[in-house]
């Protein structure tokens, strides 16, 4: 009988007993394609240890810089809507030959410096949302890149003296730039141009100053024209799938974090231009203000290729463009 009594009781007390569920442990791996100290990946390697530990290390993202989990650029929306990887940081302009609307951030002379650049961003931001969802994912945030100009074996101060020019150009729209000038674009890797410099393949490069001083420029180059060309923008995604998955407070955490990171890259990319900047010049590089009649010219000289996007542009880029135009009264 007593002993009926004790496992009357230890039921009666199990039964009482409250359990607190135990989330599992997510573990994430997060992709970039730039060098470890690149902002970008400094910015995704940052926006992860918050996400930890306001997370208390219930979501974790180990970030893979340099493309060690062997994603190319132009891959990757795939790559994250296929769940092949959760995270990924992808230039905004490399992907957008799966995705139109895309192309209106590599827009030749749209934008005239970093304050139009954050204005077409903020404008554009809630059409690039829709797009991302239906690849079937979720922007966390978007960090701009400084603007693009030339880098050159002879000194560049008028339009006439781009003509002839070899160029390594990075997307369609920069190629456009360089035909209309009477210069010949080259779509080669970043691993190539090195070589191609020192075999005089090419004699100049359309690019930001941070990937001049990966390059190491200053070894094959001797001049910096800061023509702000474009200025291309990343995107850092999450597999719409896997977000979903997260409890809601993980997923409140992951938004809050990525628009504090998007804030911070944004108020630091100025900064950040003239950093490399000055690291090339230092080593070497001399920069040559362009002109103001050489920037009017240009500008003039794309505006059919500006005019040639939107013609088969889709309706949501149409309004981000003409939205833009609207606010900065051109």
């Amino acid at each position: 009988m007593k002993n009926f009594v004790r496992v009357l009781l230890g039921v009666v007390f199990l039964a009482t007993v409250t359990v607190t569920p135990v989330l599992a442990k997510t573990n994430w791996n997060a992709n970039s394609v730039w060098p470890p100290k690149n902002l970008h990946s400094v910015g995704l390697t940052d926006f992860a240890e918050k996400v930890k530990k306001a997370t208390n290390g219930e979501l974790e993202m180990v970030v893979h810089t340099g493309g060690a989990l062997g994603f190319k650029g132009p891959d990757l929306l795939k790559a994250v809507r296929d769940g092949l990887v959760p995270v990924s940081d992808m230039l905004i302009s490399g992907v957008a030959g799966d995705e139109k609307i895309f192309q209106i951030v590599t827009l030749p002379f749209l934008v005239r410096n970093f304050d139009e650049l954050r204005l077409l961003i903020e404008i554009a931001h809630p059409y690039f949302d829709k797009s991302a969802q239906k690849w079937g994912q979720k922007i966390l945030y978007i960090a701009p890149w400084p603007g693009a100009g030339l880098w050159t074996k002879n000194k560049i101060t008028t339009l006439e003296e781009m003509k002839g020019l070899k160029t390594r150009t990075y997307d369609k729209n920069g190629a456009l730039v360089m035909e209309a000038v009477g210069a010949t674009p080259f779509a080669l890797p970043f691993s190539e141009v090195y070589t191609s410099l020192q075999t005089g393949l090419i004699d100049s490069v359309m690019t930001s100053t941070p990937t001049a001083v990966d390059g190491k420029f200053w070894e094959v180059l001797k001049y910096y024209e800061p023509l702000f060309i474009t200025a291309a923008t990343d995107m850092v995604t999450v597999n719409l799938k896997a977000f979903q998955k997260l409890p809601k407070a993980q997923q409140d955490v992951l938004v809050k974090i990525g628009k504090e990171t998007e804030e911070a890259m944004w108020a630091n990319v100025k900064t950040w231009d003239k950093e490399q900047e000055a690291i090339s010049n230092k080593n070497g590089i001399e920069t040559v203000k362009p002109s103001t009649k050489v920037i009017g010219e240009l500008e003039k000289i794309t505006e059919n290729i500006r005019a040639e996007w939107l013609k088969s542009a889709p309706a949501d880029g149409k309004k981000i463009y003409d939205e833009f135009l609207k606010k900065v009264k051109r």
